[in-house]
């Protein structure tokens, strides 16, 4: 990774999150750490960043996010529940106010005809105040085009453009 980072997207979404006085968190899976380093690209990005997981592997899924094993073993990693479970595991266990998580088949191999190639969830779960039931999360389904490099680097634009539109529409 090298400081050739676009940092027009991260900015932003580090000023949505200064402005609010709210920090994120990410699990990441197909991006490998880039949406955390992309983030930190930005100067004062502690002000509003608070850890990054590299959740790989089902077990570490499981050890540090709680996702659970039904859904690892039903639906697959690359899936609507686990990207669920991954982006409110992160948040829940950083307390933090907002969770990110990416899981997907960057490729070239591992592509199934449910889940192709260039197939990525995103999660984006927000912590609302104790007792007020807004608290949510969301996850959406995206398929790009490219090889590996360009698939991460697609999901973590997307990932970033997902966040950015939750703290604008909050």
């Amino acid at each position: 990774m090298n400081d050739d980072i676009d940092r027009e997207l991260p900015m932003a979404v580090g000023d949505a999150l200064r402005d609010r006085e709210e920090l994120l968190a990410v699990a990441e899976s197909c991006t490998g750490g880039l949406i955390g380093a992309a983030i930190t690209a930005v100067p004062g990005a502690s002000d509003y960043f608070d850890s990054g997981l590299t959740t790989y592997a089902y077990d570490a899924k499981r050890r540090h996010l709680g996702v659970s094993r039904e859904s690892l073993d039903d639906h697959g990693a690359v899936s609507e529940p686990v990207a669920r479970e991954m982006a409110q595991g992160i948040r829940d266990v950083t307390d933090v106010s907002w969770g990110v998580a990416t899981t997907g088949v960057a490729g070239p191999t591992g592509g199934t005809e449910a889940n192709p190639v260039g197939t990525v969830y995103i999660g984006v779960a927000h912590a609302a105040p104790w007792d007020s039931g807004d608290s949510y999360t969301t996850v959406s389904r995206y398929v790009f085009d490219g090889d590996r490099a360009d698939v991460r680097a697609k999901t973590v634009d997307q990932a970033l453009e997902d966040l950015l539109a939750e703290l604008e529409g909050r």
